[in-house]
């Protein structure tokens, strides 16, 4: 039953897109813009009734009631039933892969090597990419976005908002985290290294214990990303289902005294203690993720259950092979409040959580006075599948509409 309520909202989703068109508008100045809401989930408290955002210079200027908050008459107002802040996808590869699904458009993925730290996602993102304009349809204004968990140490990652003409206008942060895959994905082929597991780990080791004595000269690209990652400025973001490769990340990180963000993580549930000892937060698996494989015992309330034994977690769109090569954050967080988190747990996964595990809470996230304008408009509650996404603001700019 499951599966079939998968299947029906993802296609669904796209006869969405179809049957309205968005207009998006050209990067200008940002606008002055109030938005009248029947309830606005702010993120930073209970949620508001009857209320009203100020939007000036890109950033929240005001938010409160209808009472508290005077519109000036210059301001374009825009009404909406539900508002929430801009949605963030924790992780994804969208901007490197296309919806194309062919060669030029798929650059995820360097297969020469197993181990590429020196690889920039910035170097191969695309922002005119036709999936980047596609979630941000549905509320998405954020992504944190990098190559693809199917090779050891893929490359790095990168945060980008939803919007703008070239990467430069779109990166919030240039490199966020450096990849790593541990499992089956990460095995390579043909009698190549690594073929097993202790392998894998054995390879990580030995780029650590390298970097450990790099001292600048002569300059080594991959070796200047480790040593980041051993003096703390990087974290590595480690792709990691079956429980035992969580244990080996867990143990690496402990070792080298290194930060780290699991994900993936389909069988955390069977090492709950030990990731909430650990204090690393999860960004778990697609909600409607596959089961089958490493990722045979997933479920549908592993969130629930991390968020009840008080770890950080946020949701994801995560890697996918075939088209349209992406998920959206927003359904895998309605199935996850269906499955044990509340609606407003559910909705923290895709906005204040995700963007406090990225390192950018004072910035997005939430709804206060400050931060950036990314905000999203429904025209009923997000988590219901007849509910369309009528606009979306990034940077305090209108980039989507609905037009009826």
């Amino acid at each position: 039953m499951k599966k079939h309520l998968s299947f029906i909202i993802y296609h669904l989703s796209f006869i969405a897109v179809l049957l309205f068109t968005a207009h998006c508008l050209p990067l200008t100045a940002s606008a002055q813009i109030a938005v009248k809401a029947e309830t606005i989930w702010t993120m930073t408290g209970e949620p508001i009734t009857n209320g009203v955002v100020l939007v000036n210079n890109g950033k929240i200027e005001a938010v409160g009631t209808a009472a508290q908050v005077k519109i000036p008459a210059n301001y374009r107002v825009i009404n909406t039933r539900v508002l929430t802040p801009g949605l963030i996808d924790a992780h994804t590869v969208i901007g490197l892969n296309g919806y194309l699904n062919q060669p030029h458009d798929q650059m995820a993925l360097d297969g020469s090597s197993t181990v590429q730290p020196d690889l920039r996602a910035i170097d191969a993102y695309n922002a005119q990419e036709t999936l980047v304009e596609w979630v941000r349809q549905f509320g998405v204004t954020t992504i944190h976005t990098g190559h693809q968990p199917s090779a050891l140490v893929p490359g790095q990652t990168m945060i980008a908002k939803t919007f703008g003409r070239n990467v430069e206008e779109a990166t919030l942060v240039p490199t966020a985290m450096l990849a790593v895959t541990l499992g089956n994905a990460a095995f390579a082929a043909q009698g190549r290294s690594p073929g097993t597991r202790a392998k894998q780990v054995a390879m990580l080791r030995a780029e650590l214990i390298k970097a450990g004595n790099y001292k600048g000269e002569p300059r080594d690209l991959k070796q200047e990303m480790w040593k980041k990652v051993l003096n703390g400025e990087i974290r590595l973001l480690v792709t990691a289902h079956r429980a035992q490769d969580i244990m080996s990340a867990l143990r690496i990180a402990k070792e080298f005294n290194i930060k780290i963000v699991l994900d993936g993580a389909s069988e955390a549930q069977l090492v709950i203690n030990e990731i909430k000892a650990s204090g690393f937060p999860v960004i778990l698996h697609p909600t409607m993720f596959r089961a089958g494989g490493e990722t045979e015992n997933l479920s549908m309330e592993t969130a629930a259950k991390l968020k009840a034994a008080g770890i950080l977690v946020a949701l994801q769109s995560g890697y996918e092979s075939y088209v349209p090569k992406t998920r959206v954050v927003l359904f895998e967080a309605a199935i996850a409040a269906a499955n044990g988190l509340s609606r407003r747990d559910a909705l923290a996964t895709i906005t204040i959580d995700a963007a406090k595990i990225l390192g950018l809470d004072n910035r997005i996230g939430s709804i206060a006075v400050g931060k950036d304008a990314d905000l999203a408009m429904y025209d009923g509650d997000p988590f219901e599948y007849i509910t369309h996404c009528t606009g979306t603001i990034i940077n305090g700019n209108l980039v989507s509409e609905i037009i009826r």
